[in-house]
């Protein structure tokens, strides 16, 4: 996408200040001639971040950017010693996703002092600024998942709600959204939530407790598909992986928009998902690296993408990307409509 082309509620300008300040010294340049940057994946245990990791080399020629690129494996010492890494090889600017939010200030504070862009995917640091933040808007994860389950329990049950991290912003907007909404809309569904910190063997073993427990339970909103072997697993073993036409079926809403999720929903095991845009959080976290490079600068409005840029703090602004809500049937939930798994527009049907 060509700067001139936004639209014009996305208003761009050229930045003599920022022109100045960004890329972090001379060199810096590949030998191509186009600028590097680094790209550090923040995990590589999941479907969703394989994917990302993916999609970004596709991106970079786009950008017009060449690439160093390190993995902190959900680790925030690690990701502290890659950006020093990074550093230490010249890079103009760098795109990030960290896991732990609370946690990075200083290392943004110590790229910002070097006069590096910073481009965060998919989490938005609790302090610290960074140029811009990429992500779909998480609180509506959690109400797409409410509002979808609480159709489907006629508002009325018990379900549970496999968390992230609480320490991430992701894990807090999901959870406070989901039990918000419940609270709200469907107060007649009781929720258990499950601190998981993204661990697929602790949500299995949480889910198994709560089932042993509450054998009534109706629903599961999984906030990663990191949780969905497990969840399967334990729903076959019970004999609750069932159509949803057979009344014990358990009615479960992912968020990711993995492969295997669309499938899981085509084949009734599983119920709907969250498409959070791997595809896009490459591409446009490799283009606002760039702008800053180019020394351009955003403002809060509409995007020619589909999006809208937010402030969400005074100096701060995200990029927050669309991430629809996805059933077999393209039904409306809760006021909200959901594209069918089989949809071609979804990057998991794509790969």
């Amino acid at each position: 996408m060509k700067p001139s082309k936004l639209a014009a509620g996305l208003a761009l300008a050229v930045s003599a200040s920022v022109a100045a300040g960004c890329g972090g010294g001379s060199g810096g340049t590949g030998a191509s001639g186009r600028p590097i940057v680094g790209v550090d994946y923040p995990r590589s245990d999941t479907d969703f971040w394989n994917s990302y990791i993916k999609y970004v080399p596709q991106f970079a020629g786009e950008a017009g950017v060449e690439l160093k690129t390190t993995n902190s494996q959900n680790d925030v010492a690690k990701l502290t010693s890659n950006v020093q890494t990074f550093i230490s090889q010249g890079v103009k600017g760098v795109a990030m996703a960290p896991q732990d939010t609370a946690a990075i200030a200083p290392t943004l504070h110590t790229l910002n002092a070097r006069k590096i862009p910073v481009v965060t995917v998919d989490t938005r640091p609790d302090q610290g600024s960074a140029y811009m933040v990429v992500r779909a808007d998480n609180r509506a994860y959690g109400e797409k998942a409410c509002h979808f389950l609480g159709t489907k329990l006629t508002g009325k049950g018990k379900v549970v709600m496999l968390q992230g991290d609480l320490s991430s912003i992701n894990g807090r907007d999901r959870t406070e959204a989901f039990n918000a909404c419940m609270r709200k809309s469907y107060p007649g569904i009781r929720v258990f939530g499950e601190d998981t910190k993204w661990d697929a063997a602790a949500a299995s073993q949480k889910l198994q407790t709560d089932l042993t427990a509450n054998p009534d339970i109706k629903g599961v909103y999984m906030q990663a598909s990191f949780a969905l072997p497990g969840t399967l697993q334990i729903l076959k073993q019970r004999g609750l992986l069932v159509p949803p036409s057979d009344r014990r079926h358990v009615f479960v809403v992912s968020n990711d928009g993995i492969p295997k999720e669309l499938k899981e929903i085509a084949a009734g095991n599983i119920d709907a998902t969250v498409s959070q845009p791997a595809d896009l959080y490459a591409k446009y976290s490799l283009f606002y690296v760039k702008a800053a490079l180019d020394g351009k600068t955003f403002q809060p409005g509409k995007t020619d993408h589909g999006s809208t840029i937010v402030q969400v703090r005074p100096g701060l602004l995200e990029d927050q990307l669309s991430a629809p809500l996805v059933t077999a049937d393209g039904g409306t939930y809760g006021g909200i409509t959901s594209l069918k798994s089989g949809d071609t527009s979804l990057w998991g049907n794509n790969l």
